[in-house]
Order: structure tokens, then C-alpha cells, then sequence
């Protein structure tokens, strides 16, 4: 897992300390001491070290007392309504302890006044976040297969989940799901746009025009991707647990397939773009990406027919997120020089969408 730096005023010592900062600050020492110690988690002064590359959910790896955990939190404000929900990401792990590989849920606090948000603790998983390297462990080409058998092995378990048994009945509307997503993007799109991009356009009106008739519904991650799994520390490759889980909710379980075969780079595709955020997928021994699909269709049983839809839906999608983090590096709403890039990405994604829309693979 990669960490990155704190600034000054992310953490503070007591709300009175924040309150001289020109920002919130992310986490309040003295209230989540008090909440550690409530649910007897650790003992004694915390260090904490922020995970991951900052663009989503706020998440750290805190050390107490001998114990490792990690605490996740939403990110500063403003946020667009229902994104970076902690409570339903929480409520969704709590759901699946036992039922497919999730780290533990071990203390949730709902209310924002502790450290400015609601947050919640989880087990730390040890082991291997794969973004832009193998690690040298699992780097022969038999663990290579095996962990993208093993990314597709625990994707067909997550989707054989009874969701009304494990308590989830509520957490998303079973049927109408590529409908809505359609709908639901058209209107992100108005929203997000700084440009008129035609492409992005003619791709939400095929994809209106072309709705499959899914299957019978499950439990949807919503950002499976290889870069979202904890891998074993030791051979062989074994998938441990499936991390960020903010998007989740009920619906059509090859939007999962087609966004995992979508950012999965294959040996043949071109380097470089903003697909290419699994480009070490690209290696001698990974499974090819219609290997990937069939290992999925064999496992889960559901026709790969209209894989392509889903696999358009997910580049489309990812162009219109992108298009809002663009505006607001543009617009000046955000200081990370990563969103700025996303100016000519956009316009790579929205090609590749209407490619893909009109027969490309």
C-alpha cells in the first residue's frame, strides 16, 4: 500500500487547535483517542500514516499500542451528494464478514463531530496492493496467471452472495440498473461538462438504445479493479481481501466484469492513456483479457453475450467522472495536479467509448 505525505493541518490535537487552520482538519487526536478507547482498540498515543494515492475516501494506517488498523473517513467538502459514504461502505463490509474477502469491520462512528466526519475502523490486511509492479515474490509467470484467476475467482464469489440473506435488502433497487446508470450519467455529464464532446453524446444514446436485459441481480462493487485487491504476502497468489467498497450497491453483476475487463491492460492494447492504470497487467504470463472474461462466464454462468455494452458503459462512465475532477482542477475547486491531466484523457476515454459502441474491442 503506498503512503503519502500529511500536511501540516490534516491532523490536529484538539478542535481548538483546527480552528485556527484555514481548512478543517481531517482528524481530531483527542476525540478518536477517546472513541479507540471506547471500543478498546489499542492503547495509548496513535501514529498515523496516510494509504493510497488521495483521491477518494481519506485513509490512514494507524498504529496503537502494538495494534495496526486502518480508519477511513470522507474526504474535505464540498462533496457531491451519496459520494464518499463511509456508513454505507461500513454497512456493506459488515454485511459480507464471512461471506466473501473483506477485511473486518471493528468500530464505526456515525456521528461528525469527533473528527468532522463519520468514520470507521477496520483490520489492517497485510500483504500486496498491485498497481504499478508485481512484487518479486509473485513475480513468476504461474503466480502471475494466478492472480488474475484468483481477482476473477473472488469476483464470481461476491456475486454468488445472497445480499437479502446477509441483511441487504435495501441497499439498492435489484432491477432497471443499466437503465439507471445511463440516466443517472447523462445528468452527471450536464453537470461535469467544460466542453461539448460529441463522442461522449452519441455513446449515452447508444447505450440507451442498446439496454441488455440483465441477470438476476447481486451485490455490485462498483470499482473492481486490480489496483482495489489485497494479495497474500507469501506464494502462492491468493486474493486476501477487496478493498473500497463506496460504490457498492445491488444491480447488474457484469458492470463489475465489464469495468474490471475495461481498465485490465492486455499485451496487444497501446501503451500509455488513461486506461492504462493496470498497464503492469501487460506482462508476460497475466491472463489475456478475453481469458479473463471466459474464466468468468465458465465460473459464474452467465452469458457473456452484451460484455462489450458493459465494457462501453465503463470507459463512458470513467470519461464523465473524469470530466468533474477536470472542472474543478480548471474551475480552481481542487489544488491536485492529478485532475489536470484528464483534459486530453477525457477526450481519449470518450473516443475509445464511441470505438467500442460501434463493434471495437
Amino acid at each position: 500500500m503506498s503512503i503519502h505525505a500529511i500536511a501540516p493541518d490534516d491532523i490536529v490535537r484538539t478542535h481548538a487547535d483546527g480552528a485556527c487552520n484555514a481548512r478543517e482538519p481531517l482528524v481530531v487526536l483527542e476525540p478518536l483517542i477517546a472513541f479507540l478507547d471506547e471500543h478498546g482498540i489499542g492503547a495509548g498515543e496513535p501514529s498515523l500514516a496516510p494509504l493510497g494515492e488521495g483521491h477518494s475516501n481519506v485513509t490512514y494506517l494507524v498504529e496503537r499500542g502494538g495494534t495496526e488498523f486502518v480508519l477511513r473517513r470522507p474526504p474535505r467538502g464540498p462533496l457531491p451528494p451519496s459520494a464518499h459514504d463511509v456508513l454505507r461502505e461500513a454497512r456493506v463490509l459488515r454485511a459480507l464478514e464471512g461471506r466473501a474477502r473483506v477485511p473486518r469491520i471493528l468500530a464505526v462512528c456515525e456521528d461528525s463531530a469527533p473528527i468532522g466526519a463519520p468514520f470507521c475502523v477496520m483490520e489492517k490486511i497485510d500483504g500486496h496492493v498491485i498497481t504499478d509492479r508485481v512484487p518479486q515474490v509473485l513475480g513468476t509467470p504461474q503466480d502471475q496467471r494466478r492472480l488474475g484467476e484468483e481477482l476473477v475467482d473472488a469476483l464470481v464469489e461476491l456475486h454468488a452472495v445472497d445480499w437479502r440473506a446477509a441483511g441487504l435488502e435495501d441497499f439498492g433497487k435489484p432491477t432497471g440498473y443499466c437503465e439507471r446508470q445511463v440516466r443517472r450519467f447523462r445528468g452527471l455529464w450536464d453537470i461535469n461538462r467544460t466542453r461539448e464532446i460529441a463522442e461522449i453524446d452519441a455513446v449515452a444514446q447508444w447505450l440507451g438504445a442498446n439496454l441488455p436485459q440483465s441477470p438476476a441481480a447481486t451485490i455490485v462493487h462498483g470499482d473492481f479493479r486490480l489496483g482495489n485487491m489485497v494479495y497474500a504476502p507469501e506464494p502462492p497468489a491468493r486474493l486476501a481481501a477487496i478493498l473500497d467498497w463506496e460504490m457498492a450497491t445491488i444491480g447488474d453483476p457484469l458492470a463489475d466484469l465489464g469495468y474490471l475487463a475495461t481498465l485490465w491492460s492486455d499485451r496487444d492494447d497501446p501503451t500509455g492513456g488513461p486506461l492504462a492504470i493496470t498497464a503492469v497487467t501487460r506482462q508476460p504470463g497475466f491472463l489475456r483479457r478475453d481469458e479473463l472474461i471466459a474464466r468468468y462466464e465458465e465460473r459464474s454462468g452467465r452469458s457473456m453475450t452484451d460484455i462489450r455494452w458493459y465494457q462501453t458503459l465503463a470507459v463512458w462512465k470513467f470519461a464523465i467522472f473524469m470530466e468533474g475532477n477536470y472542472k474543478r482542477a480548471v474551475t480552481g475547486a481542487s489544488d491536485d495536479p492529478f485532475n489536470l491531466q484528464f483534459g486530453e484523457g477525457v477526450l481519449q476515454l470518450a473516443a475509445h467509448a464511441r470505438e467500442l459502441a460501434l463493434g471495437g474491442t
